[in-house]
């Protein structure tokens, strides 16, 4: 009896910094993110319709998140029950499936799986290649994260912005800002990646959201949380 093998494209998450390299390796290909549970019934039937589109679709990454294992990575994506499923292209979202809706899954990839196409203007056919721009460097880049980290007293570096935040730890950052009642000013750190890799090592901290006050880190959500615990937050602000 043949033993069934798993497709090249399918891959069970194991941590988030796995996530993030697999996510990163082709921007330009759709992925698809499975969120399930090993007790959920629902579950194990839809793994199934995953394989298979794996298989049928080798052009795209799938990724297996189991969703109480991997928490991080659930709640970045705001899922709070499985099965979930998210396609994205690159870092963009383009659907969000809920239930064990097969149908639809399968219409979805049916849809977005396909690469986009690669379109050469006429006009630059022949022309000689741009000049690349200038790289930013270390100082210059330093001295630009400096800028926005001082431009207000209070300072949030997140995934979106407060109105449409893009992670479940910015929304909770925004909740914790808006029950002290704080006054800030806001970055996406999906606008510019030189801001968002730059301010993991400025500040020592590989994670967002960033909370800045009087030009110096103060921590991201749990440290911020233990801080309006125990008045530290409120204390800090008021200053």
């Amino acid at each position: 009896m043949p033993v069934a093998t798993t497709p090249e494209n399918f891959h069970e998450v194991n941590s988030a910094e796995h996530f993030q390299s697999l996510l990163s390796a082709d921007l330009e290909r759709a992925s698809l993110i499975n969120f399930w549970a090993p007790w959920a019934e629902p579950c194990k039937q839809m793994n199934v319709v995953v394989q298979e589109l794996a298989k049928k679709y080798p052009q795209l990454l799938v990724l297996q998140v189991e969703a109480e294992q991997q928490s991080d990575i659930a709640e970045s994506f705001e899922v709070e029950a499985v099965p979930a499923f998210i396609i994205l292209r690159g870092h963009t979202l383009l659907t969000r499936i809920s239930g064990a809706d097969a149908t639809s899954l399968t219409d979805a990839i049916a849809t977005h799986a396909k690469p986009k196409p690669s379109i050469k203007p006429l006009a630059q056919t022949d022309a000689a290649p741009a000049a690349p721009e200038r790289e930013e460097t270390q100082e210059e880049l330093n001295e630009r994260l400096r800028s926005l980290m001082t431009k207000d007293k209070v300072v949030l570096f997140m995934k979106g912005s407060p109105d449409a935040p893009r992670c479940g730890f910015s929304r909770r950052m925004v909740g914790v800002l808006a029950d002290q009642e704080a006054s800030y000013s806001h970055f996406d750190i999906l606008s510019d990646d030189s801001v968002r890799q730059g301010l993991k090592t400025l500040n020592n901290w590989p994670t967002f959201p960033q909370l800045i006050v009087n030009g110096e880190f103060v921590g991201g959500l749990d440290i911020v949380q233990e801080m309006v615990e125990n008045g530290e937050l409120k204390e800090l602000l008021a200053q």
